[in-house]
């Protein structure tokens, strides 16, 4: 348990407790400071299962796949649902159950924090760590995840975050200068293998100086190429879901369109938010890590979908980001 003070002079309080029962799962870890809760689940890919606000989840999950196991290679597989993190590229890099789908550690570490770690993934000879830290006095919350070549030869990757929420919201993505879009972003035509680098999808506008996506989209997976480092993504319930991370215009990117974030929209019912790393060469034994902090905020959902107020989100961010 670890205590803070905040500018008022009271001293909240960060609770970490250990073998929590959660969505059938009896050895997850609770983070906790009165208003924000965590929970983390190891047994199945080292997820983060709740991350809530007065009460109020901004993650999405398969009541169906409750208490799910891996069995190991050549058992069944899921799609496991939450706040999931992963490695690519994508479409590159070989399936990897052992740290996608098999069960990790979970130990409290200095300050408050929780340590999750992997098993050795067979096929690609990483190993990955993630570290969550519950600031006492907010919802702001810092993912770090850290992948090590554990194998005996030089391995590329770059970190994908893959978190899934409710559909129905409206996601916001600063443009920033020099894209190699046409538009700011390019589509990925379902059930084959082309992205659309000038789509023209009607839930996808540019207004203000952002891309929004107010709707449900032709095609569910979109790219974009933006360094400003944010989005945000506003639920139908009034809950705001922000990220930070950071972003490298000097460095390479190893998706098909050198993606530094991506959504996937499933029919307006489910929204996966994904930040992108750069590409990152590992020599064996060699690690890399990569942080994004994460927010939840009160924030009213406008009477239209397409009428959201996008400076005043991003003025919002902007003071949360230095308040912490």
């Amino acid at each position: 348990m670890a205590r803070r003070s905040n500018e008022m002079g009271v001293a909240p309080m960060l609770s970490v407790v250990q073998g929590v029962e959660f969505h059938g799962y009896k050895d997850c870890v609770r983070l906790e400071n009165g208003r924000a809760r965590v929970v983390l689940g190891p047994a199945c890919g080292g997820r983060v299962l709740e991350y809530a606000w007065e009460g109020q989840s901004a993650l999405k999950l398969d009541p169906a796949q409750a208490g799910w196991r891996w069995r190991g290679p050549g058992g069944p597989e899921i799609d496991p649902w939450g706040g999931r993190f992963d490695v690519g590229p994508e479409h590159v890099l070989p399936p990897r159950p052992a740290t996608w789908l098999g069960p990790w550690t979970a130990q409290p570490i200095l300050d408050g924090g929780v340590r999750m770690e992997s098993g050795l993934d067979a096929g690609t000879g990483l190993k990955l760590s993630r570290e969550f830290h519950l600031a006492p006095a907010s919802s702001h919350l810092r993912c770090v995840q850290t992948v090590t070549n554990a194998s005996g030869e030089v391995r590329a990757c770059c970190h994908w975050g893959r978190t899934m929420t409710p559909g129905g919201g409206i996601v916001v993505v600063p443009r920033t200068p020099g894209s190699r879009f046409p538009r700011g972003y390019v589509q990925y035509r379902t059930g084959e293998p082309l992205l659309d680098w000038a789509p023209d999808d009607p839930s996808v506008r540019a207004r203000d100086g952002f891309l929004e996506v107010v709707g449900p989209l032709r095609h569910a997976k979109l790219g974009f190429d933006s360094t400003a480092g944010w989005m945000a993504y506003l639920l139908p319930s009034g809950l705001l879901f922000a990220k930070r991370y950071p972003v490298y215009p000097g460095r390479a990117y190893g998706e098909l369109g050198a993606f530094t974030l991506s959504i996937w929209l499933h029919r307006d019912e489910d929204c996966e938010l994904e930040p992108i790393g750069p590409l990152e060469r590992l020599a064996p034994g060699d690690s890399a890590s990569f942080c994004e902090d994460w927010w939840l905020l009160r924030h009213p959902f406008p009477a239209r979908r397409d009428g959201l107020d996008l400076l005043a989100v991003a003025e919002r961010l902007a003071r949360e980001a230095v308040e912490g």
